[in-house]
């Protein structure tokens, strides 16, 4: 059997991409330095899309493989994949959901803890002396009993509530509609209102044109001087610069982020802003994730490459 033609968008780790290999005649668009001269050649023959969430596959790329029938995103976010061009040409996608929920929740309660405790500020206080000279470290906040907002009570939202609640947390969260959730969650329907009577503001949403700068300056007004923004999700959910006013101007206590608009050259203002934890959008970062998520995105082409039903379907 002839194995079917793929384009790989990105780089994948060995263990992912000698399966790959093997199974696929993979065509690494990421290494060619003339990429459309690259599309012209092979897309033609490509049946699959291998990408990533960060990569996406946009109008022109899905256009110049006129036989593709399938794409396989290695992320749970594929809001930079083309969804309207995919859908106009019946091609399915998918994408590794569930899989990197521990990981991703792990990370934003990490990214809580270590931003109101002044864990980094910490270690630096005792690598350069300044607990010798200057004595102790400065007093920082508090985190059990304080009240926390979810954005978006999705997979991994809901996984951040239940993991927050041993810390005594008071949950509310918002989202498309109520949930069915633990008696003690309360649903608030407007992020405004939400953040307002929070002290944590998590975003666990995924990313679509109408969730697009979602926190902006209104909700991180709600939020307050004292408040704590984390983003765990994808960097459209936040209006940056309205995040950076806030935070050089003193409205808003901190953010913790692991995602930017263009990263991984993110806006210069995030390395000098005030009481900002920075992250390089790793909170799926693990060997065990990584590999999960990887079997995953080949499991999805092989199986609609064999005509057996997809397992996690976006489209």
């Amino acid at each position: 059997m002839t194995k079917p033609h793929i384009l790989q968008v990105g780089s994948y780790p060995e263990w992912d991409q000698v399966p790959l290999d093997a199974a696929f005649h993979m065509h690494r668009y990421f290494e060619v330095t003339d990429k459309e001269k690259f599309l012209a050649e092979v897309g033609p023959q490509v049946r699959g899309l291998a990408t990533r969430g960060d990569l996406g596959a946009n109008a022109a790329m899905i256009a110049a493989c006129p036989q593709l029938e399938v794409i396989s995103v290695y992320g749970v976010g594929y809001d930079a994949v083309d969804i309207g061009a995919a859908r106009a040409r019946g091609i399915r996608v998918t994408n590794t959901p569930d899989v990197l929920t521990d990981d991703c929740a792990d990370l934003a309660v990490a990214m809580l803890l270590a931003l109101s405790r002044g864990v980094v500020g910490a270690e630096d206080w005792v690598r350069s002396g300044a607990w010798a000279e200057k004595g102790g470290f400065p007093l920082q906040r508090k985190v059990t009993g304080k009240r926390v907002g979810i954005l978006g009570l999705g997979r991994i939202g809901a996984a951040i509530a239940h993991r927050l609640q041993g810390f005594g947390m008071t949950i509310s969260y918002s989202g498309r509609a109520r949930k069915e959730t633990p008696p003690a969650w309360t649903f608030v329907s407007d992020p405004v209102t939400l953040a307002g009577q929070v002290d944590f503001l998590i975003v666990a949403l995924s990313a679509t044109p109408e969730t697009r700068h979602i926190v902006n300056a209104p909700v991180l007004a709600a939020l307050g001087p004292k408040g704590i923004l984390i983003n765990i999700s994808r960097a459209p959910n936040v209006d940056e610069a309205a995040l950076l006013d806030a935070l050089e101007g003193g409205q808003l206590g901190g953010a913790a982020l692991d995602v930017f608009e263009g990263e991984p050259h993110l806006n210069p203002r995030f390395l000098s802003a005030p009481n900002v934890l920075l992250q390089p959008h790793h909170a799926s970062g693990t060997y065990e994730t990584r590999q999960a998520m990887g079997k995953l995105l080949r499991d999805n082409l092989t199986a609609h490459f064999s005509g057996q039903p997809l397992p996690t379907p976006v489209l």
